[in-house]
């Protein structure tokens, strides 16, 4: 039986990088560019009644984590580009758990994959242009009073992309072994 705290970070919780080498940028960068097509294979095969089913008790069903992904990322790319075309700018924070009661988490969870690949297209285009000076610019999250490099954001939305991925992945590998 798995803990909470398995349940709740499957991949272990985010810990920033000491250092930002070349070859784990593009891992990241990877991670972003596949995670549309991964959880679309993940999810295959699964009825509207099963993507209710929540990755552990008491959290969101995997349906609300698909539309979450597709909310968090679309915040994400904004983010990104306020810092390369403002200097050092202020994002704005949404509260994630009442985005994920509205009535639009209740959907199909093929618009938020089609946004997913959409948002997933126009990072890896971004990333894969950014010279040394444009991964260095920020931005500051006002709940934290943090400056966050891009850097530090492509290696976070990589590691948010994994996270979620393995709810989903780990939730129906449950319930493959309980049907």
């Amino acid at each position: 039986m798995m803990t909470d705290e398995q349940l709740r970070y499957p991949i272990g919780r985010f810990s920033p990088p000491a250092s930002y080498t070349t070859e784990d940028m593009r891992g990241w960068i990877e991670d972003i560019a596949t995670l549309p097509g991964k959880l679309r294979h993940a999810i295959t095969g699964l009825n509207y009644q099963e993507l209710d089913t929540p990755y552990r008790p008491g959290g969101w069903t995997l349906r609300q984590v698909i539309h979450h992904l597709a909310d968090s990322h679309m915040n994400s790319i904004t983010r990104f580009k306020l810092a390369l075309t403002e200097n050092n700018p202020t994002i704005k924070p949404y509260e994630e758990a009442d985005w994920a009661l509205l009535p639009d988490y209740r959907l199909p969870v093929e618009p938020s994959l089609k946004m997913l690949e959409g948002i997933h297209q126009h990072f890896v285009s971004l990333f894969e242009s950014f010279t040394e000076n444009e991964w260095a610019r920020t931005f500051v999250h006002p709940a934290s009073g943090e400056t966050i490099s891009l850097k530090k954001g492509l290696a976070t939305y990589a590691w948010h992309s994994n996270h979620h991925l393995a709810h989903v992945t780990e939730t129906v590998k449950r319930m493959v072994k309980v049907s």
